[in-house]
């Protein structure tokens, strides 16, 4: 397999996970609820797995980020 094929693949991997987490979480707590000056909105399923994927996403870059940094002072 490819290099770019499989950061790709561990790519949507993490992406899809950190939904997954994100879905899980909103089935254990719940809706929630957020009121301000007399308004209430509900925050419902999709922003949870949203801020999930892109929480797995930032966590696979960071990951990615240290590989490389390891990567290049092993070479020096």
């Amino acid at each position: 397999m490819k290099k770019g094929t499989k950061d790709g693949l561990e790519v949507v991997g993490s992406t899809a996970v950190g939904g997954a987490v994100g879905a899980g979480i909103h089935g254990i707590i719940g809706g929630v609820g957020v009121t301000a000056i007399g308004t209430g909105v509900g925050i419902t399923l999709a922003p949870f797995i949203a801020i999930g994927a892109g929480a797995g996403f930032a966590l696979y870059g960071a990951f990615w980020l240290g590989r490389q940094i390891g990567s290049k002072s092993k070479k020096e």
